[in-house]
């Protein structure tokens, strides 16, 4: 009985996410319940409605209260406009959620950095405590820091999702959801609830009550999907990071420049295996469940510039970032200066989104730049025959993406400083065979990486396709190889998923 309401309990001290077997074992039961209730979408949709309360539980603690605040509040906001007959008042409710919303995003995640920038531009000195935790203290009888602001899980996603679906009611696009256990569960859903992707009530709702299908081909898709993404994660990227990122971007000046390059050619798939390796096993496992989710990935180190870069990487980000900020400010219908400043916004909010620091600042600013460089470019070229070869546009693109992962990965401004300056001043062509000597693994799944990322798209579909259509003894066989292999890599120490920060 102890061991079984241990399981219960939140644990702040273990990970509750798809690389941990608890995870694996609440999946299990879910999928039990699941095929139990499939054919009553009402008493479907209240279990896993739960279900994923109580993985937001599990993952974050006592913050479910603010989960739940947050879906309450927005379901009755769309209640609200949805009933409203005067344009002002609509107006007036769809202020109220971006308020409460964004201040909640705002206390969580940005006190300390505006009470720092107040300290340092007037000197005032603002105290930040925890009144959430003093609240549930109180309430709860519980024991929580009430000194140090701790950031929910998923805060960034979740909110994203809700305030899209209030300017999506308030602009008429769709209608108000009208069950609060429906919205509930759009908002809650367990497998991209805490990173991702940022799901549009439109394409999520209508999914809630259509009839329960798993075709064999989608079930194995599935299943693909969720070995493919924790490959990435298990087997590449917490690979990377501990046997090289790590290390170097704590501690820049103990390394030469080549390590240093290494480094960052590591963080740039890392990085990536990480956040599209959760992505892959949260749309698997819904695809399980019933539901489809968006794509949130397209080879993104293949764009031939930082604007088709924007268009395959964090796909559920940056559309919302289009659709529910740059359009909104103009975009770029009132002409090059509008837009440039338009873009700018953006992008600078798209790095602040991402933590509350100016490394976050400094990384969405270089984007921006980037951008509208692009703009000014294409705007000059556009009425010539003159026309960036393909190629030469994927180097110089790859490489400054590769050079805004080390601003971002790096911790503060002095490490980055240190960064650039062990790697202008350290660099010296290394003997090949002694670098594969000291770094022969880190190598090994680096090349692997970046070989199958470059795999050409059609073939990698049609090797998807080959193992979904295989016989049932071969696709056995390969999730046991996988299995297996992913186990090899595993870590005593669960690393948590990168964008889990955000």
């Amino acid at each position: 009985m102890e061991l079984l309401l241990s399981l219960l309990r939140h644990n702040p001290n273990a990970s509750f996410v798809f690389t941990h077997y608890l995870f694996w074992l609440f999946y299990g039961i879910v999928l039990f319940g699941n095929a139990l209730l499939y054919k009553r979408s009402v008493l479907r949709n209240a279990f896993l409605f739960v279900a994923s309360i109580f993985f937001y539980y599990k993952a974050g603690g006592y913050y479910f209260f603010l989960l739940l605040f947050s879906t309450l509040v927005d379901y009755s906001i769309g209640i609200g406009m949805g009933t409203a007959s005067k344009q002002g008042l609509r107006k007036l409710l769809l202020t109220l959620s971006l308020f409460v919303n964004l201040g909640l995003l705002a206390y969580f995640k940005y006190s300390y950095f505006i009470a720092d920038l107040l300290q340092q531009t007037t000197g005032i000195q603002l105290h930040v405590a925890n009144y959430f935790s003093v609240f549930t203290n109180a309430l709860f009888n519980a024991n929580l820091d009430v000194e140090h602001i701790l950031l929910p899980v998923g805060i960034s996603f979740f909110t994203f999702q809700t305030i899209s679906y209030s300017v999506d009611v308030y602009r008429k696009r769709i209608e108000p959801v009208k069950n609060i256990l429906d919205f509930g569960f759009y908002v809650s859903f367990f497998p991209q609830l805490v990173a991702g992707p940022i799901v549009r009530a439109w394409e999520f709702i209508p999914q809630l009550h259509k009839k329960y299908v798993l075709s064999e081909k989608r079930f194995w898709l599935a299943v693909w999907l969720i070995m493919g993404g924790l490959f990435k994660k298990m087997v590449i990227s917490d690979y990377l990071s501990v046997n090289l990122v790590d290390r170097v971007f704590d501690a820049p000046m103990m390394y030469s420049g080549v390590e240093l390059l290494m480094a960052a050619y590591a963080y740039t798939m890392q990085i990536y295996c990480d956040f599209s390796g959760y992505t892959d096993i949260a749309i698997g496992v819904a695809l399980i469940l019933g539901f489809k989710l968006p794509d949130n990935f397209n080879l993104p180190y293949v764009a031939t510039s930082v604007t088709d870069f924007w268009r395959r990487w964090h796909i559920s980000l940056s559309s919302w970032l289009r659709d529910y900020l740059y359009i909104p400010l103009g975009g770029n219908r009132r002409g090059l200066v509008r837009t440039g400043i338009n873009l700018m916004i953006t992008m600078l909010l798209g790095g602040l989104w991402h933590g509350a620091g100016w490394l976050f600042v400094i990384w969405g600013a270089l984007h921006g730049l980037a951008l509208l460089f692009e703009k000014l470019i294409f705007a000059g070229i556009k009425n010539t025959r003159f026309k960036i070869p393909g190629f030469i546009g994927f180097l110089f693109t790859f490489h400054f993406i590769v050079g805004t992962w080390i601003v971002f990965r790096s911790p503060d401004v002095e490490t980055l400083q240190l960064f650039f300056i062990r790697l202008l001043s350290a660099f010296s062509i290394y003997d090949m065979a002694k670098l594969f000597n000291s770094y022969s693994g880190v190598l090994l799944i680096l090349f692997l990486g970046y070989m199958i990322h470059w795999l050409p798209s059609e073939l990698e579909r049609l090797l998807k396709w080959k193992l979904v259509k295989a016989n049932i003894i071969v696709k056995i066989l390969a999730v046991v190889i996988f299995g297996v292999i992913i186990y090899q890599f595993s870590l005593l120490d669960i690393k948590p998923f990168i964008y889990f920060r955000f």
